[in-house]
């Protein structure tokens, strides 16, 4: 049964990947792109062109009502983490999986996969949680969205989408922790899996796009 989340709330392509895996890939990237187009046009329209951040805090620093208003509108900013350009860059670098009574398996984005090309295996059945560590530079990153989308054999067996907020420039990583979620269990369950992650802003620029492949096994693998 195919699993859709929508709340609020990283690669490499696996060799052997089906191709109508191919398919619908191109087929959900044409209706992400459109959606983000779309969003970013409706954006521009009501909000004009962006401007640099550094710009945005120097002017009118003299005015104590107006540079008052900035501080309570963009928080806690970390100017040493602010550039001289309007676009904001956002760094996904890592993922981790967080399961009790076991170690986190932390996964540098992009991932570096095993021998038979996964990017991690997961035991059936097994509670869990995704952690994901991203850096924010140069501007504020308004309505980051994630999403991850998994087949198995070429059907389409999961697509979540969650809102992870607005957030500022700052050096430290922030960490954002989703809800906890149960591996599939049974024969039919276990085996290979391709999956694709897509991080986006409001604006519709994308951050992160990838592709790779993980497995569901019966037992955990022995450790290498």
């Amino acid at each position: 049964m195919e699993k859709e989340k929508e709340e609020k709330k990283s690669g490499e392509t696996h060799e052997g990947e089906d191709e109508n895996v191919h398919k619908m890939n191109h087929s959900d990237d044409d209706d992400d792109d459109d959606d983000d187009e779309k969003a970013k046009k409706e954006r521009e329209i009501l909000l004009g062109p962006q401007v640099p951040l550094k710009e945005q805090l120097e002017k009118d620093k003299d005015d104590e009502s107006l540079r008052r208003w900035k501080e309570q509108l963009l928080g806690s900013v970390d100017i040493n983490a602010v550039g001289e350009t309007a676009e904001p860059e956002v760094k996904i670098v890592s993922l981790t999986i967080l399961i009790a009574d076991r170690p986190d398996m932390v996964l540098p984005i992009p991932f570096v996969t095993n021998d038979k090309g996964y990017a991690f295996s997961l035991k059936e059945g097994t509670r869990y949680r995704l952690k994901f560590s991203l850096i924010v530079s140069n501007n504020i990153v308004s309505g980051l969205k994630y999403s991850n989308t998994v087949w198995k054999s070429g059907v389409r067996v999961e697509n979540t989408r969650i809102m992870f907020g607005t957030f500022s420039p700052q050096q430290e990583p922030y960490t954002y922790e989703l809800e906890e979620e149960t591996t599939p269990s049974g024969i039919f369950a276990r085996g290979s899996y391709s999956a694709k992650t897509k991080f986006a802003d409001d604006d519709g620029k994308c951050y992160l796009n990838i592709c790779y492949s993980f497995e569901i096994r019966k037992e955990w693998p022995a450790p290498s």
